[in-house]
């Protein structure tokens, strides 16, 4: 089954659906934070216009979400699918951020399992995920959901320079595998 890259996707915490463009002015009062970006590989996110160069590629993407709150449906981050291969094979998830209030909980986990889960039921085979090389937050995130750190490479973002970055790599059979919480 091809992978639909906007579905609505809910969880009890988090409701993940297509991002619009008229979402811009709610999602960046979430970006406006500095911290939100600091490990981040382009941590200015937070400036208006380079925040509109990142809503501008996540819209072109065709695969990008706003993360609401389930019980307030407050924005409360976004995240996307991206590079999908030709074959469906594989696929990115990534350009993720989440307001400070809802870091160290379930929420990034919860993202998580609704874009995998879905990723891998309509047959993708690997799921990678770009992650910054400064970005030990998101490392740790990534470690705990059970990815393999697999590459380290350049990656240059929508309209923005090229930064380091570990490519980590969850595999259909090894997500099947883990107990889920």
């Amino acid at each position: 089954m091809p992978l639909n890259r906007q579905p609505t996707l809910q969880h009890a915490d988090v409701r993940l659906r297509p991002l619009h463009p008229d979402d811009f002015e709610a999602l960046y009062a979430v970006a406006a934070d500095p911290l939100v970006w600091a490990q981040h590989p382009n941590p200015t996110r937070y400036q208006r216009e380079v925040f509109q160069t990142f809503f501008a590629g996540a819209l072109e993407s065709g695969g990008a979400f706003l993360i609401e709150d389930a019980q307030t449906g407050q924005p409360i981050g976004s995240t996307r699918f991206y590079d999908l291969s030709a074959d469906e094979e594989s696929v990115l998830i990534g350009y993720s951020f989440l307001a400070r209030s809802y870091w160290g909980g379930p929420t990034n986990r919860a993202v998580k399992t609704l874009l995998l889960d879905h990723a891998l039921a309509s047959g993708v085979e690997e799921v990678f995920f770009h992650v910054g090389a400064h970005n030990r937050r998101s490392q740790r995130a990534m470690e705990k959901l059970g990815a393999e750190k697999v590459e380290e490479r350049k990656v240059a973002y929508h309209g923005e320079p090229a930064k380091l970055n570990f490519i980590y790599r969850i595999r259909r059979a090894d997500w099947l595998a883990q107990p889920q919480p």
